[in-house]
C-alpha cells in the first residue's frame, strides 16, 4: 500500500496565490502585535486552552473549554471523560512545543520524544542510573551513602532480598515507561487497537522528507503541505492531531511566527464541514491556507478585545497599596479562560474566601451561572 505523499508538480498557483498571500500577511500582522504586546503571555496560555478543544471538535467530540482548565489545574468537579483526557494531552503536547526551540518538534528527536520514545542514553539519565563518578540508586536508596551502604553490605549475599530489590527496580522502570508512552514496541502492541503492519518510522520518515521538500517554498504553503502529508500518510494511528502543531512548528523554525505557536486546529474549526476535505488537491491546500488565515484573524481580535479589558479593569487598580493582589490577579485572568476561587487562591496563596472578595474588588464576569463550583473570566 502506498503510504507517500507526493506534492503536486506543477503546484498550482494561479488557486494558491490569493490564499497564500492572505495568509502570510494575516500571520505577520498577528505576530507583530504579538511581538511587543504587555498580553502576549496571557495571550498563548489561552490559546492553548481554545485550540486543544478545537483538535477535539475536528474529530467530533466536544469538551468544554471550562473543563479542560479546571481539569489542567487538577480541580475538576466531576469524573474525566475519555475525551477530555485526550484534550489535555494535546493541550500538554503543544505547550511543550511551544516551550522548546523552534526547530525541535519535526526534528527526529522531537517526534521520537513528542510519541514517547527518548533514547537509551536520555533515558537511563532520566531514570537516574549511575554512570562513571556519579552515585546510582538501587531501590530508590542512594549507593552512595556510606552509612547506608553498611546497612545494605548483606544484599548480594542473600538472594531474596537481591530478587525483591530486582522486582522493584523492574516495577519502577515499567511504570515510567508507561506514563512516557514507550511500555510497549511496535511488535507488542496490542493487535485490536494496534495495526501490526503499521510502520511508524517509515512513515515518519515519509513525512520528514516532505517537509524537506518544501524548505524553498513559502513558509505558509510549507505549512499547509506539511498538514497534507500528515493526513495522507497518517504516521501514529491514534494522534492524528499532531500533524497541525508540527504544521504550527514548521512556521516557528522557518521564522514566519517568532512570537507565538499558531491555532490551527481552532482556524481549520471556522471552515465550513463540507468544505474542509475537497478531493482537489489544490482545493485542499488552498482550504489550508484559509485555515491558517481564520486562525490569525481570531487571534488578532482575541488578542485586541482581550487587551482592551486589560485597559479597563487596570483602571481599577489605582490608588491601591503596593501590597495589593488585584494587580496579581489580573495578571493571573489574563493567562485562563476561566478561573474558579481554588485556582485564584492557589496561585496567589490566599484563602478561597479571600479570592471570592478580590473577584468581587476587580468585577469579573461570572461564567457558569452557577450558585456552587462558580468560575470567573476575562472574555
Amino acid at each position: 500500500m502506498q503510504n507517500g505523499y507526493s506534492i503536486p508538480d506543477p503546484l498550482p498557483w494561479a488557486q494558491l496565490a490569493g490564499p497564500l498571500a492572505i495568509a502570510e500577511d494575516a500571520l505577520a500582522r498577528l505576530d507583530e502585535r504579538l511581538a511587543k504586546s504587555p498580553i502576549r503571555d496571557g495571550w498563548i496560555a489561552r490559546t492553548h486552552y481554545t485550540d486543544a478543544c478545537a483538535s477535539l471538535w475536528l474529530e467530533g467530540e466536544l469538551v468544554h473549554l471550562e473543563d479542560l482548565v479546571l481539569h489542567d489545574a487538577g480541580m475538576d468537579i466531576r469524573a474525566p471523560t475519555h475525551e477530555l483526557t485526550r484534550a489535555h494531552a494535546v493541550l500538554r503536547t503543544r505547550r511543550r512545543i511551544a516551550d522548546a526551540k523552534p526547530d525541535w518538534a519535526p526534528s527526529p528527536a522531537g517526534l521520537d520524544s513528542l510519541r514517547g520514545r527518548t533514547g537509551q542514553g536520555e533515558w537511563e539519565e532520566g531514570r537516574g542510573i549511575r554512570k562513571e563518578g556519579e552515585r546510582s540508586f538501587v531501590g530508590g536508596y542512594d549507593s552512595g551513602d556510606a552509612d547506608l551502604d553498611t546497612s545494605l553490605g548483606g544484599i548480594e549475599s542473600d538472594p531474596h532480598l537481591a530478587a525483591a530489590f530486582a522486582a522493584v527496580d523492574a516495577a519502577n522502570a515499567k511504570a515510567e515507561r508507561t506514563l512516557t508512552g514507550g511500555s510497549r514496541t511496535q511488535s507488542e502492541r496490542d493487535p485490536v487497537v494496534y495495526d501490526p503492519d503499521w510502520d511508524e518510522d517509515a512513515r515518519l520518515d515519509d513525512w520528514r522528507a516532505v517537509v524537506e521538500q518544501t524548505r524553498i517554498l513559502p513558509p505558509t504553503l510549507a505549512a499547509a503541505l506539511a498538514t497534507e502529508a500528515w493526513d495522507a500518510i497518517a504516521p501514529l494511528q491514534h494522534t492524528p492531531w499532531l500533524g497541525r502543531l508540527l504544521a504550527a512548528s514548521v512556521l516557528r523554525a522557518r521564522a514566519k511566527t517568532r512570537w507565538h505557536l499558531p491555532c490551527l486546529h481552532d482556524g481549520l474549526k471556522a471552515i465550513p464541514r463540507e468544505r474542509r476535505r475537497p478531493r482537489d488537491a489544490a482545493a485542499r491546500l488552498a482550504v489550508q491556507l484559509e485555515a491558517i488565515t481564520a486562525a490569525a484573524a481570531a487571534g488578532l481580535k482575541d488578542h485586541d478585545r482581550w487587551l482592551n479589558q486589560r485597559t479597563l479593569l487596570a483602571r481599577k487598580l489605582a490608588g491601591r497599596r503596593a501590597t495589593s493582589k488585584l494587580p496579581a490577579l489580573l495578571d493571573y485572568m489574563l493567562t485562563r479562560p476561566i478561573a474558579s476561587a481554588g485556582m485564584i487562591a492557589k496561585e496567589l496563596k490566599i484563602t478561597p474566601r479571600a479570592a471570592q472578595d478580590l473577584v468581587g474588588e476587580l468585577d469579573l464576569r461570572e461564567v457558569t451561572g452557577r450558585g456552587r463550583y462558580r468560575a470567573w473570566g476575562i472574555l
